[in-house]
């Protein structure tokens, strides 16, 4: 039989909806989890229903604020090794369905909630998204150039790493723990805790020097040559991360520069080192460059579009850009599965299901029968 994935057995019964919540569950889904989404059809015109995170899952539509909704709910939970929930901090208890309810269904669940600013503190009931928790923590104010506004990234940093990630390493140490123990627990993950931290090389840049780290002026942010961006004769950019002394003597040396070598983090150099190798980045293309700098030990990448991340034969190779049909058998692509494990690894199995495509199917092995299911979706109960 084929490998499965470490968490085959596992069930997850996953309430949360748009980013953080779904890409976790995505993760555990990826490495053999049994994931059951659960979200309510009313919010379906919202246009967020996101299948980049939803695939390997099976989908339930079911409205909790009704009975036999709960009914439904609790049923699966009974059956779930975790549950988790991505609303405002006392949602789930208002509807019936919290940590302490569903104990009484199932005492050793593990019980995750991914909220903005966590269950308890002053900011418990604010609102927020992924740029407000990266604000409010001290992210995004060190993302840019200096002297300039903050950049808001591209991607979804505390929403997928601040809540995703950690969600996911609470989940698996809270299995590991109940293994031990046969206790289950509850975890709280703030998206803004899981911003903070994210600092630890700003507060070593801090105590290093003594001075607050500045948007674009920091050791690993555009202070110095040998950390920064450049742009090519053809309007790309490519990035040079030779923080190492000898990746830097040879990207000098190949410059023909070597005199530059130990004036590598020299502050009083170090703007004049900079406009030079931005005069010389600028003399060729940058596949001349990926081309000429490949082959030597110095840090360098290109800077690539999203689709030339799809093309990009490393990732091909690595298994990190994968084929997946769609459900109606339409070629596409999906990002892969990145920790590689050689015994139980993750796959990408399937594609996201349609919206609530699993419920007649998962009310079924609950033992409701067709007349049943007929009658909970002409009451909109699913």
């Amino acid at each position: 039989m084929p490998n499965q994935g470490a968490l085959k057995g596992i069930s997850i019964l996953d309430l949360s909806r748009l980013l953080p919540g779904p890409y976790a569950s995505m993760i555990l889904a990826d490495h053999g989890a049994r994931v059951i989404s659960v979200e309510d059809k009313r919010f379906l015109a919202d246009g967020l229903f996101m299948t980049t995170v939803n695939r390997n899952k099976e989908h339930v539509s079911l409205n909790l604020k009704t009975e036999a909704g709960r009914e439904i709910f609790f049923k699966l939970a009974e059956r779930s090794d975790v549950v988790m929930e991505g609303f405002r901090p006392g949602v789930v208890d208002r509807l019936g369905v919290g940590y302490e309810a569903v104990r009484q269904v199932r005492p050793d669940v593990i019980y995750c909630s991914i909220t903005g600013y966590g269950q308890d503190g002053p900011f418990r009931d604010r609102a927020g998204h992924d740029v407000n928790y990266l604000s409010q923590a001290g992210v995004l104010g060190l993302i840019g150039e200096a002297d300039r506004p903050p950049s808001i990234p591209g991607i979804q940093i505390a929403d997928m790493v601040g809540g995703g990630l950690n969600a996911v390493i609470g989940i698996l140490l809270a299995l590991h723990h109940r293994s031990q123990t046969g206790q289950g627990q509850y975890i709280d993950i703030s998206m803004t805790d899981g911003s903070v931290a994210l600092l630890p090389f700003a507060q070593f840049w801090r105590d290093l020097t003594g001075k607050e780290p500045q948007r674009g002026d920091t050791l690993l942010s555009h202070r110095y040559a040998c950390y920064n961006t450049y742009q090519t004769a053809d309007g790309r950019h490519l990035s040079i991360g030779a923080v190492e002394n000898r990746f830097w003597k040879n990207l000098c040396d190949h410059f023909g520069v070597p005199e530059f070598t130990p004036l590598q983090y020299d502050d009083s150099r170090r703007r004049e080192i900079i406009a030079f190798f931005r005069e010389r980045f600028k003399t060729k293309t940058l596949d001349q460059w990926t081309e000429e700098l490949g082959p030597l030990d110095v840090c360098f990448g290109r800077i690539q579009s999203f689709d030339e991340v799809f093309d990009d034969p490393l990732f091909i190779a690595r298994q990190m850009v994968v084929d997946l049909p769609s459900p109606d058998g339409r070629p596409g692509k999906a990002l892969g599965v990145p920790v590689k494990l050689s015994a139980s690894p993750g796959a990408v199995r399937t594609p996201a299901a349609a919206f609530g495509a699993s419920t007649r199917a998962v009310l079924a092995e609950l033992g409701y029968s067709p007349a049943d299911i007929d009658r909970l979706a002409a009451e909109e109960v699913i």
